[in-house]
């Protein structure tokens, strides 16, 4: 057998999945992932497991995603029904949208160009169950209107070490946000979600661990009345907070799209 990394078949492939019976994406020991289970269903299609697979992103446990992308390294060139195959094989939670041959040359993890993620949240009485594995739901009335006015300062080049989790010395905490706002949510409805809910949409080209799920947990606060907009500036241009809160819930987040350079 040639070395592994001889073959010059390389695909990028992009999927999207409901993250909500995963534990994230990358491949763990005893615990079922996306990764996991994507691995399994191309080793099925292949016969064999002469194959790597390398994922844009982490992902949390039970992080959904719109449009996620991986990199498949194998020995053979597919074939042309090898996209169909994969989605008569996979769980019904996770789709397979497009597989493309690429040049050895494109690296998933340096020539992602900017991520969007999407959180789903609403407030209010007590909603549908069924509506758990998309969107965060919090009993009790936040005032929108300023935390929609407070959402766009997050926006541009700061120290992010306030609101990743785990981010020691050699952890990047600067970090640019080159979009981040809330609007009604009219793209993810079902007769089980709430009458009214909303979207916080943030864009950059990396995150650190937890980051969009802090920043929606901020903005929680800020809903509640707990927290404002100075202590965002002052946390963003130091790096130090003078509050502590943990993640927002990973259920509501989706990465909704990865663009790469050429």
């Amino acid at each position: 057998m040639d070395n592994f990394f001889s073959t010059k078949h390389f695909y990028l492939i992009r999927i999207q999945f409901l993250g909500f019976r995963y534990h994230g994406w990358q491949k763990q020991s005893n615990i079922k992932t996306v990764q996991g289970m994507v691995d399994k269903t191309i080793a099925y299609v292949l016969q064999h497991k002469n194959f790597k697979t390398l994922g844009c992103s982490r992902t949390d446990a039970m992080v959904s995603a719109n449009d996620f992308a991986l990199e498949l390294f194998c020995y053979e060139k597919m074939t042309p029904d090898f996209l169909e195959l994969l989605n008569q094989n996979l769980p019904s939670d996770i789709k397979a949208l497009s597989v493309d041959e690429i040049d050895e040359s494109f690296n998933i993890i340096k020539n992602a160009k900017e991520k969007e993620y999407h959180y789903v949240f609403g407030f209010g009485g007590k909603t549908h169950p069924f509506g758990a594995p998309f969107l965060t739901f919090l009993q009790e009335t936040l005032n929108i209107d300023l935390m929609k006015s407070i959402a766009p300062n997050f926006i541009g080049e700061h120290n992010f070490k306030s609101f990743c989790v785990n981010s020691g010395e050699q952890s990047q905490v600067i970090r640019t946000v080159s979009e981040c706002s809330i609007i009604e949510n009219t793209q993810y409805k079902g007769s089980f979600m709430p009458d009214e809910s909303f979207i916080l949409i943030v864009k950059g080209p990396g995150f650190g661990r937890h980051q969009v799920r802090m920043m929606m947990a901020f903005l929680f606060e800020v809903g509640r009345g707990n927290l404002n907009n100075e202590q965002l500036k002052k946390a963003l241009s130091t790096g130090n907070a003078e509050f502590s809160m943990g993640p927002a819930p990973a259920s509501g987040l989706i990465l909704h799209k990865v663009d790469f350079t050429k």
